[in-house]
This record gives C-alpha cells, structure tokens and sequence, in this order.
C-alpha cells in the first residue's frame, strides 16, 4: 500500500515523458526570451499608459474591413507583407487623442484634432490606431486616406452637372464610396440609417425620403457619374443622423491642407488648372469639418508632401501649411504633434526588427550609428535598416 501511494506521488510529482522531443520542445519554450516590446492587449479601447512604446498587433481581419481599399503608406505595406503581421508602435499623440475621444461631451459640437510633424515621423500610422478605435467603439467611419491623389492622380475629369463652373472626378468618387461601404458595412445594417429627404437624380431616378443610406450608396457606386453629389448628400444625412443621436461619427483626412492648396493638376474645358476650391469632391470633407454638428468627432492631419514642392521644409506647423482660409476654417482647433521616436520608442522599435530579422548581428556601435544617421526619424530608420 506505501509503494502504491510513492508511486502515485511520484506521478503527480513530474511530468511523464516519452521520448525526446518532447525534451527538447519542453526546452524550447522554457529559453524563449520574453518580449518585452509587444503587448497583447490588442484592442485600441483598452490601451492606456501602460501599454506605451509596446507593438500591438492588429488582426488581419480589422486591418482588411480599414483598409482593403487604402489608407496605409506603400512603404509601410511592403513592411507589413515582409514581417507577416500589421503591427503598430503605442505611441503618445495616438493616445493622447483617443483619451480625448473617450471623454468627449458628444452633446457639444464636434472638437477637432489636427496631427501634424515633420515627414517621416507617422502621421499617417498614428491615424491607423485612431481608426481601429474608431472601429472597436462602433463609430461610423468617414475616412479619406490621402487627399492629395484626388487632385494629382484624378482618373477622371468631367464638368459638374449641378454646380456651373465645377467639375467633378466620378470614378475617384465612385472608389471612396466603396471604401466607406466596405468600412461601415456592418455598422451601417445595424443601424439602418434613412434619408431625410428626397434626392432627384433625373427624370426616372431618385432616392427617396425614408429609403435606406445603404440604397443611396449602392445607386453612387453603380452610378459613378452621380458620385460627387452623393458624397455630398451622405456629409448632410450623416451630420443629421449624428445630431439627432442616431450614430456617432468619426471623420478622419489624411492630407487635410490639400483641400486648401493649389497643387492640382484636374484642368477644366478651358484647359486651365482647377483648383481644390472648384472640384465638387471638396466642399462635402469642407463641410464635415465644421463644427455645427454633434455626435461627432474629427482628427485630421497637415502635411508638407500634402501641398507644391516649392512649400516643402518652410514649416510643419498648421497655421501655415493650412494657409490663412484652412486655418480660419477650423479654428479653433487642438494641435497634437508627432514627433520623432524617443529614445525608448528607438530601442522598441529596433527590438522588433531584430526578432523579425529585419536587422541581424547588429553590435551597439552600429546601433548607435543608425540612431544618429536617422535621427530617430521612423520612415529614415526603417529605409536606413533595409539593406540589413
């Protein structure tokens, strides 16, 4: 009976082992080191202080329902199909404005928040965390990935049939109603948002009061020639079903001083350039961007690359990048700035490439050097470490 009751305590005592892999295995996961620059806490409502200079990484399925049709940076693409996962540094400014979203007073105007930064510090990755909160916390999402294309890389250009002396770019229209769709989709069917009003579009069809959102963007993707007056009647349904509490929106524009620029290169029947001002597609992000609505919240970022080459390196700060109307137009407005990585953002961040290995047998030495070769700039230490 004793060695029965040794043999029983002897069995609960370790595990049992049958060959040597298991060893091995055992081994393997005991001398794994423990990474430090990651989180798990994967869900942007939830990340607080404590999770800052830590990579979190975005599910696949969030960041194809975000962005399948835009929003992240080629360089950063290429990245993210190298390393085999989309995952995205905490950082201050991207917490800093999702703490004001969370303790915003939704019954007063919309507050707006404008990132800016010198080139290459992550305006744009910045508003990739913003937009899964905006997912995660069930906000309609009205994003515009980067304004500029619009005016430069136009795929289309054709006289405005409802405003005289405008002119209108539908297929580019057309494709920012998808991204919308695809977007809010599931949103959209849950809240079963309807208009408030008729929308004519010619003698034979018309959207009519109290049909579904979802119909009036359906009839703008079939439809691209009518794209831009629809972009511009689903800006005044969704600022009427936000101020009636039916949803919560959030506008998000990468680029925003584009819409205030003359960088364009649309040229009217006259062969003259057009500027932002005359392209029906502006006045609806104008129009979203003010502040007489509720429910609402909009965080936008100004970017050199977002105007002409010859206004590059004068300034990164808003008031000039936005020039005197773009300025005039959101005031008042919170600026939030996106600096450089820190010093512990650095040390994370080349963490993360060494166990990705993106950068291999680096000593301290080359470490340093990169960090002063970079300045800690983001877009420079990611191309710097490429040849690694």
């Amino acid at each position: 009976m004793a060695l029965s009751f040794r043999c029983l305590l002897r069995g609960l005592s370790r595990p049992v082992v049958r060959n040597n892999s298991t060893i091995a295995e055992t081994a393997q996961v005991l001398d794994e080191p423990i990474q430090t620059f990651r989180t798990i806490e994967n869900n942007p409502i939830n990340h607080t202080n404590d999770h800052i200079n830590r990579f979190y990484t975005m599910p696949p399925a969030v960041a194809d329902k975000l962005f399948r049709y835009g929003g992240l940076p080629k360089r950063y693409v290429a990245q993210v199909t190298t390393f085999m996962e989309n995952a995205i540094l905490v950082r201050e400014p991207a917490l800093e404005i999702i703490s004001y979203l969370q303790h915003a007073d939704y019954t007063k105007p919309a507050n707006r928040y404008v990132l800016y930064g010198e080139i290459g510090v992550g305006k744009s990755v910045t508003l990739m965390h913003i937009l899964h909160y905006g997912l995660e916390s069930k906000r309609i999402i009205v994003h515009v990935p980067w304004v500029r294309n619009w005016f430069r890389r136009a795929k289309e250009v054709a006289p405005s049939q409802s405003k005289e002396g405008f002119y209108d770019i539908p297929v580019d229209a057309a494709a920012w109603l998808i991204h919308f769709k695809h977007q809010n989709a599931s949103l959209l069917s849950e809240l079963d948002l309807k208009l408030s009003k008729d929308y004519v579009w010619n003698a034979r069809e018309k959207n009519p009061a109290g049909s579904s959102l979802v119909q009036l963007l359906d009839f703008g993707m079939a439809r691209p020639k009518y794209a831009c007056d629809i972009i511009d009647g689903l800006a005044n349904e969704l600022k009427i079903a936000s101020t009636a509490g039916k949803c919560n929106t959030l506008v998000v524009i990468d680029g925003f001083n584009s819409f205030f620029g003359n960088d364009t290169r649309i040229k009217g029947s006259d062969f003259k350039l057009v500027p932002p001002s005359q392209v029906t597609i502006t006045q609806p992000f104008i129009n979203l961007t003010k502040y007489d609505w509720c429910n609402s919240a909009i965080v936008l970022t100004v970017d050199e690359f977002a105007v002409s080459l010859k206004d590059h390196h004068q300034s990164i700060f808003p008031r000039f990048l936005l020039g005197k109307e773009g300025f005039e137009h959101l005031d008042p407005f919170l600026p939030v700035e996106v600096p450089n990585y820190s010093q512990d953002e650095f040390e994370t961040v080349m963490e993360y490439y060494k166990e990705r290995k993106w950068v291999r047998n680096i000593s301290k030495e080359g470490q340093r050097e990169l960090e002063l070769l970079s300045n800690r700039n983001p877009y420079k230490l990611m191309r710097y470490t490429a040849s690694l």
